[in-house]
């Protein structure tokens, strides 16, 4: 009960009077390695319940009986109830003793403490068999879950990601009424107010409380009844990191969207590193199950919605602030792992991978260089994880190796990493990483690409001094 987030589950659901929900509160005095603050202090656990508008019920956790009559009650409000309980009871040696949390007992001590509960059994030949649970839902697909309709953008059009991850939404939402959407409070950010307006039956306000936002959708993604999407800014998904380990543990299926990645956020507002996402891919990639999308326009984060899903496992779609252009028809078909090539020419000098804002700073940087009569090849990975490494390793081998990574986040754990590890047994290649490399500042999003080297001036600058290098290196 030290746990923030078990408070935030708990305002939650007193908000929502969630009165079919019951909380069962193992008080037994002891933690792991010192007594519990409030130890066995049960009625200062129920004024904190009542506190949070839950129904707090006190019961003897030792009495069957105690715990029915009180499971039977009708209710009106989320319940709590705070069984008093001792650790380790019936065993003299570890009863309401420390040092034994995780600890099996001895052979020896075990064997007494069987005999022991072997003789309180009044009758072995009696057999309980509880009746099997009755299955009053329907049946539920959720495979093949696709758009109703292509993305309907121009090329040039001018749209942020974070825009088209909420049009894409509630797109989505018209095809199946399975689709649902959380989000903490961002909602006029994300955009998933678009889902919002037009479904509010399916859209579930989860405030400020990452945490249990995460919980929420492992919750509301159970037994695969739903295809969950929750949304946020990306920064704030460090919050709630334990939840989405947690969630890659139980085999959950939800898909994240954060929003407002990187230093190219700050427009109009300027706003300040704490809302800047530059943790966020290191975050993801970590997670065994996760797949990761950062999409570059408005078509392929459409594309990012609709894949992740059918997609299992986590699912995080990075999106951004800046409205950039429309660089994919319609029509481009988009896969999970699968790289794309948006600029080449026959004569080209270096591969420039970027993704998201950084994308369309190559793409200038490339006809910035066309002038000089250095050409460049330019690599949209779509998804960072599973990264196209075939891809980039075909393209990277045609430019003799040389290749620039450019990415609106920290050096560490980000796009560059994966790029290195996928071409790290390539002989002759050579990769050249431009990132944020501190705690940025604020700032108009033109002058923070360019403190930190992310923008199309460093990008072309980064081109010559490789080539320079390797003119030298003759």
């Amino acid at each position: 009960m030290s746990e923030g987030s078990v408070w935030e589950a708990m305002a939650f659901a007193s908000f929502y009077q969630l009165d079919n929900l019951v909380a069962i509160l193992d008080i037994n005095r002891l933690g792991q390695s010192d007594p519990t603050p409030l130890q066995h202090h049960v009625e200062k656990y129920q004024k904190r319940c009542e506190a949070f508008g839950w129904q707090a019920i006190i019961v003897d956790g030792h009495s069957v009986e105690e715990l029915c009559k009180v499971l039977c009650q009708p209710r009106h409000q989320p319940t709590a109830i705070i069984a008093q309980t001792i650790k380790g009871k019936g065993i003299p040696a570890a009863e309401d003793k420390m040092g034994w949390h995780g600890k099996p007992l001895p052979k020896d001590m075990a064997e007494s403490v069987i005999r022991d509960l072997q003789s309180h059994i009044l009758s072995s030949s009696k057999r309980l068999y509880p009746a099997t649970p009755a299955e009053n839902t329907l049946p539920v697909s959720l495979k093949n879950i696709r758009m109703p309709t292509p993305p309907s953008y121009r090329l040039g059009d001018k749209v942020a990601t974070r825009k088209a991850y909420g049009t894409a939404l509630a797109k989505l939402g018209r095809v199946s009424e399975r689709v649902i959407a959380l989000d903490g409070d961002t909602k006029n950010s994300t955009f998933s107010e678009i889902f919002k307006n037009e479904y509010p039956n399916r859209y579930v306000e989860c405030y400020i409380a990452e945490q249990n936002m995460v919980s929420v959708a492992v919750g509301c993604a159970a037994r695969d009844r739903n295809v969950v999407f929750a949304s946020t800014f990306a920064t704030f998904f460090t919050r709630a990191y334990d939840q989405l380990r947690m969630a890659a543990i139980s085999e959950s299926n939800i898909n994240l969207c954060g929003s407002h990645c990187g230093v190219s956020i700050a427009s109009p507002g300027e706003d300040g590193p704490s809302q800047m996402g530059l943790e966020d891919l290191a975050m993801f990639r970590a997670i065994p199950t996760a797949t990761v999308f950062y999409p570059s326009d408005g078509v392929s984060a459409e594309k990012a919605v609709e894949l992740a899903a059918n997609t299992k496992g986590l699912c995080f779609i990075r999106t951004s602030r800046p409205e950039n252009a429309v660089i994919y028809n319609n029509s481009e078909d988009f896969r999970v792992g699968q790289a794309k090539v948006v600029y080449k020419t026959n004569d080209d000098h270096v591969t420039v991978i970027g993704a998201g804002v950084t994308l369309h700073e190559a793409l200038s940087a490339a006809e910035q260089l066309k002038k000089e009569r250095i050409n460049i090849r330019v690599i949209d990975p779509f998804t960072v994880k599973p990264l196209d490494s075939k891809t980039i390793i075909d393209n990277a081998k045609v430019t003799r190796g040389r290749i620039i990574t450019v990415e609106d986040h920290y050096y560490e754990g980000g796009l560059g990493e994966a790029v290195c590890s996928a071409v790290v047994s390539e002989p002759g290649f050579t990769v050249h990483r431009l990132a944020v490399a501190h705690v940025p500042r604020s700032g108009k999003p033109s002058e923070l690409l360019k403190l930190f080297g992310i923008d199309r001036d460093s990008i072309a600058q980064a081109v010559r001094k490789m080539l320079s290098t390797a003119t030298n290196a003759k």
